[in-house]
């Protein structure tokens, strides 16, 4: 009778909640094994690192040090999150396997281009036909190391406008020469003795009106050119970049960029320089949201690296940029490698309509 009894309680249809329980106790159950713990510890530990980091950029932040910093990364999370995968499969962890797979999926969302469409509205079309074409460069030089290679570029590739970065003594020097003079008649050049990585400047074959631009520990020169009968703010970008002790500093700089970028009204905009920043970044995407375009995102480069060029374009951020207003239309952008500089220059094609 007993046995009866046993074999109709084994035979009732186990409730689906207490099934999912036991499925839930199963998935999570710890690896069994000196070996296989290991492993599940080693996978836990790069798989906690990627979750933080995805954490924070699912909630628009840029979190405190080593978060931003790994933020401009973000495509390479891939990596510990596919080797915690392997680690996982090798403790034979169920869980871990799920967290790395979640991880790898979100990352690889994370990479398409950042479209602020969202938060600005869908980029009007400009109003009334091209009126004319600009070409900009921009280049960090790191202390001055690249005036060389960045004089050779600009004879090269003729740009229209030059937004400098880094720019040291014997980079204004050579700016100044009689060549630059007579192709670049209007200019605004700082640069600071002693502090190599202070300077900037901007050149223009166009009439330039020098405006105060964006204050910040290193110079952010501003101005207005004319070109074809249009006034076009041109600001160059160059904050602190986010070291640790100095993330407070980075944020505030990118948000005046970004406060400048607001308050454009209706004028023709280009920001364009290091901004030690990717779309990854909060405080960057927050700038874009104000409707500036960027003109690599745009021609369909919006994760080439520009930093370290030691690396790049294999390994590497995009952290400078050619930021644009609605008027102005990217129609091509190239990137050029500079001896003797950590950044790759930014060469672009407009439309100024």
């Amino acid at each position: 009778m007993e046995t009866k009894v046993a074999e109709d309680r084994a035979a009732e249809p186990v409730p689906p909640v207490r099934r999912l329980i036991r499925l839930i106790r199963r998935f999570a159950r710890p690896p069994r094994g000196r070996a296989r713990r290991v492993a599940a510890w080693c996978a836990a530990l790069p798989l906690a690192v990627v979750s933080l980091v995805l954490g924070c950029r699912a909630a628009d932040s840029d979190g405190i040090t080593p978060v931003p910093q790994l933020l401009a990364f973000l495509p390479w999370l891939l990596v510990p999150a596919l080797l915690g995968l392997g680690l996982a499969v090798a403790a034979r962890w169920p869980l871990g396997c799920a967290w790395a797979l979640a991880a790898a999926a979100v990352t690889g969302w994370f990479i398409q281009p950042y479209d602020s469409a969202a938060a600005a509205g869908p980029a009007p079309r400009p109003r009334g036909p091209v009126v004319a074409q600009l070409r900009v460069l921009t280049a960090n030089l790191e202390f001055g190391g690249a005036t060389k290679g960045l004089v050779e570029a600009v004879r090269r590739e003729e740009p229209d406008l030059v937004s400098v970065q880094e720019c040291d003594t014997r980079c204004g020097a050579a700016l100044d020469s009689a060549a630059l003079r007579e192709a670049y008649p209007y200019r605004k050049v700082v640069t600071v003795a002693g502090d190599a990585a202070h300077g900037s400047a901007i050149l223009s074959t166009h009439p330039l009106t020098p405006e105060a631009g964006v204050s910040g520990k290193l110079a952010m020169p501003g101005a207005v050119i004319r070109v074809a009968g249009r006034r076009v703010h041109v600001q160059v970008a160059h904050p602190m970049p986010p070291m640790p002790g100095q993330l407070d500093v980075w944020r505030t700089e990118l948000g005046r960029l970004r406060a400048y970028a607001a308050d454009r009204g209706g004028a023709p905009t280009l920001i364009a320089g290091d901004f030690n920043a990717t779309q990854d970044h909060a405080a960057f995407r927050s700038l874009l949201d104000t409707g500036m375009r960027d003109s690599a995102r745009t021609v369909g480069m919006s994760r080439t690296p520009s930093w370290p060029s030691l690396t790049a374009p294999a390994l590497g951020a995009q952290i400078d940029h050619v930021l644009v207003s609605d008027a102005l239309r990217p129609r091509a952008a190239r990137f050029l490698d500079l001896p003797d500089t950590d950044h790759r220059a930014l060469l672009v094609d407009l439309d100024l309509h």
